[in-house]
C-alpha cells in the first residue's frame, strides 16, 4: 500500500527532488527507477511477501531506496541502529526471523547463522546497471510494513508489527500537518526510532522533498544550521533536543512552517520562547506510542501556552483517544484516568507474543466497527475541554532522551551479569531538568564490570548514567525495594572507572575537566577518565564538543572524541587543531 501510493505520486512529481542527502540527490523519477532495480535484486535473493528484511544502513539516500525496495518486494523491514550492541541486534534478527540484511559494502560483521547480507552500493548510479523487472506484489492495508522494537519489561525487546494503513493514516491527510509539494522535511531520527516514519514517508507520499544530514549526532546548533542551509520547512525534534535548540537560539529555524517536538514532556517556557521567536511557524506537541504509529494526538500552537503544562492535544485524523477508569468507563472532564488510543493507526500487536498483545491491545467498546481494538498506553491524562493533558505514568516506563525505556529491562540485564546479586534501577532528575537512569546493585561485581556488561547488551540510551554498589538495597516497611529512597540518592562523587585518578596537569586539561564536571554533575574527574565510564552519552558528547568549539575556536570531530574520550585526549586533539591552524 505504501509503495502503491509512492508509485502513484512519483510520475506526477517525476522531475522534483525526492531525496537530497550527503550520499546523493534523487528526483522522484530516479528514486522510482533505483527502487525497481533493488527490489528486483531482493526478489532474486529470495525475498517474498511476508518476509522481514533487516536494514543496517546509516541515514542516507541509499537507506530510503532500501526501505522502498523492501516494501516493493512485498516484504516488511526492521531497522537496526548502529548503536545497538551486537547481542541486542542479533536477538532482534532472530526474533524477526530475518534471512536477509541490507547493508553497506563494508558489510555487517558476525551475522547470526542463516542470515545473509545484501549490499546497497555506495554509488546509487550503480543500480542503473541492474535489471529492472521486479514481480508486481500488491500489499494490502493490513500487511505489515515494518517492525519496531521497543524496550520490554522481561528483558527481551518487543517487536511491534505496524501495518501499511497505520503509516498512511499518519502522513496522508492527517489533520495536524498539511503537506505541500514544496515542503522540505528533515530526517534526523534513526530509522529504528519510529519518529522516522513521519520524517521519511511524510514527504515521499505527498510529493515533497526529504533532506538527510550525514550520519552521526549533531549539536542543536548544527541541526538548526542544516535546517537553514537546506531551507527546510518541517522538522521533528525530541523534547530534549527541542529544549536545547531553543536555548541555543532559533534564528536558523525561521523558515520552518512546522516545528514538531515530543517523545517526552515539553517545557512551557521553552515552548513559549519558540512560539514568540517563530511567528510564522506552527509548533506542534506530538504524543503517541509506537503501538499507535508515532502520533496519536497532537497540539498545534501559534500562541503562547497559558497553563502549567503543554497539552498533548486532540486525536489526529483516523485516531481515537479515551480517558478511562479501571473498569474501562469514561472519567469526567478534569478527572485523571488512563489513556487508551485506537483507530487506523493501531498496530497488530507484538511479534510472537499473543499473551502480551492480548493484555495491551484490548477490545474497543466504543467503536462502531466490530472487532476494533484500542491500546492501553499506561499514561495517565486528564481531559480539559477538548484538550488532553499528560499527568504521568501508571507503570515504571520512562522516556530517556526521547527513547522509551523499561527500568525492568535494565534490571534484567544487570541481574544476568556475573557477581550481581540484586539490582534496582530508578529515574533521577538532574539539576538541569534532564532525566537519567541510576542503577543500584549488591554483589561482588565492580561498578566498572557491571557498566561494561550493560553496554554490551543494552542500547546506549538504556545504560544507566549512574551505577552504584551498595551493601544492601533499602526496603520499605512492607519489604519492597524503596525506589523513592534510591531516586533521591544523588551522588556527585567520581564513579569507579578503569583509569587511575590523575589530576589535570595543564590549563587546557583543567578547563576540559571543569567543563565535564559542570555538565555531568560530578566532582573530582581525572584527566584520564573515560567519558562513557563516567556515565556520559552521545548527546552530552555533542554538547561538550560544541562548548569546546565556542571556547577555543576549533572543530573536534565526534570520531576523534570517541577514539580517546578523556579530558587529556580532548586536550591533545584541541592542541593539534590549533597547530594545524597556525600552519595554514
Amino acid at each position: 500500500m505504501i509503495d502503491e501510493l509512492f508509485r502513484q505520486i512519483a510520475p506526477r512529481h517525476s522531475a522534483l527532488t525526492a531525496v537530497r542527502a550527503w550520499d546523493g540527490e534523487l528526483t522522484y523519477h530516479e528514486l522510482h527507477r533505483r527502487v525497481d532495480r533493488l527490489a528486483h535484486r531482493l526478489q532474486q535473493a529470495g525475498t517474498a511477501p511476508g518476509a522481514v528484511v533487516g536494514v543496517h544502513l546509516p541515514r542516507s539516500a541509499a537507506a530510503v531506496v532500501g526501505l522502498l525496495a523492501i516494501l516493493r518486494s512485498g516484504a516488511a523491514y526492521v531497522a537496526l541502529d548502529d548503536r545497538y550492541p551486537p547481542e541486542r541486534r542479533d536477538a532482534i534478527l532472530r526474533d524477526a526471523a530475518v534471512d536477509l540484511v541490507l547493508t553497506t559494502p563494508s558489510g555487517l560483521p558476525d551475522l547470526p547463522t542463516g542470515c545473509r547480507a545484501l549490499t546497497v552500493p555506495d554509488d546509487l548510479d550503480d543500480l542503473d546497471d541492474k535489471p529492472a523487472a521486479p514481480s508486481v506484489v500488491r500489499t494490502g492495508p493490513d500487511h505489515v510494513a515494518y517492525l519496531a522494537y521497543t524496550s520490554g519489561s522481561t528483558g527481551r525487546p518487543k517487536g511491534v508489527c505496524v501495518p501499511h494503513r497505520a503509516v498512511v493514516r499518519l502522513v496522508v491527510e492527517n489533520g495536524f500537518l498539511p503537506v505541500r509539494d514544496d515542503d522540505v522535511f528533515v530526517q534526523y531520527a534513526p530509522l529504528a526510532f519510529d519518529a522516522s516514519t513521519l520524517e521519511v514517508w511524510g514527504p515521499l507520499l505527498n510529493g515533497a522533498c526529504l533532506v538527510i544530514p550525514p550520519p552521526g549526532d549533531l549539536s542543536p546548533e548544527e541541526i538548526c544550521a542544516y535546517v537553514a542551509a537546506q531551507r527546510a520547512t518541517v522538522l521533528w525534534l525530541t523534547a530534549g533536543l527541542f529544549h536545547r535548540a531553543v536555548e541555543a537560539g532559533l534564528d536558523n529555524l525561521r523558515g520552518l512552517r512546522h516545528l514538531l517536538a515530543g517523545g517526552d514532556v515539553l517545557s512551557v517556557p521553552h515552548v513559549n520562547r519558540a512560539v514568540a521567536a517563530l511567528p510564522d511557524t506552527v509548533v506542534i506537541n506530538g504524543y503517541g506510542p509506537t503501538e499507535n504509529t508515532t502520533f496519536s494526538t497532537c497540539h498545534r500552537m501559534t500562541s503562547v501556552v497559558t497553563g502549567s503544562t503543554v497539552p498533548i492535544g486532540q486525536p489526529i485524523h483516523g485516531s481515537t483517544a479515551y480517558v478511562l477508569d479501571d473498569r474501562l468507563g469514561p472519567v469526567a472532564d478534569g478527572q485523571v484516568g488512563e489513556l487508551y488510543v485506537g483507530g487506523t493507526g493501531i498496530a497488530h500487536g507484538y511479534l510472537g507474543d499473543p499473551a502480551l498483545t492480548a493484555t495491551r491491545f484490548v477490545a474497543d467498546p466504543f467503536a462502531a466497527t466490530p472487532g476494533s481494538r484500542m491500546y492501553r498506553t499506561g499514561d495517565l491524562v486528564r481531559r480539559t475541554g477538548e484538550q488532553l493533558e499528560f499527568v504521568g505514568r501508571r507503570d515504571r516506563q520512562v522516556k530517556i532522551r526521547g527513547f522509551r525505556v523499561e527500568p525492568a529491562e535494565v534490571e534484567a540485564a544487570a541481574v544476568g551479569a556475573p557477581g550481581v546479586t540484586d539490582v534496582a534501577v530508578v529515574v533521577q532528575d538532574d539539576a538541569r531538568g534532564s532525566r537519567r537512569l541510576a542503577a543500584f546493585f549488591t554483589g561482588a561485581a565492580s561498578v566498572l564490570e557491571l557498566r561494561r556488561r550493560l553496554t554490551e547488551v543494552l542500547p546506549s540510551y538504556a545504560v544507566p548514567a549512574r551505577v552504584t554498589r551498595l551493601d544492601a538495597l533499602p526496603l520499605t516497611a512492607n519489604g519492597k525495594v524503596d525506589r523513592t529512597d534510591l531516586a533521591g540518592r544523588e551522588s556527585h562523587s567520581r564513579p569507579e572507572v578503569g583509569a587511575d585518578h590523575r589530576k589535570p596537569a595543564t590549563e587546557l586539561e583543567r578547563g576540559i575537566t571543569q567543563l565535564w564536571e559542570d555538565l555531568m554533575g560530578l566532582d573530582g574527574i581525572g584527566a584520564d577518565d573515560d567519558f562513557f565510564e563516567l556515565g556520559g552519552h552521545s548527546l552530552l558528547g555533542v554538547r561538550i564538543l560544541a562548548e569546546l568549539r565556542q571556547a577555543h575556536g576549533v572543530e573536534v570531530s565526534p570520531l576523534s572524541f570517541y577514539l580517546d574520550p578523556t579530558p587529556a585526549g580532548l586536550a591533545r586533539t584541541v592542541q593539534a587543531a590549533h597547530q594545524m591552524q597556525e600552519i595554514r
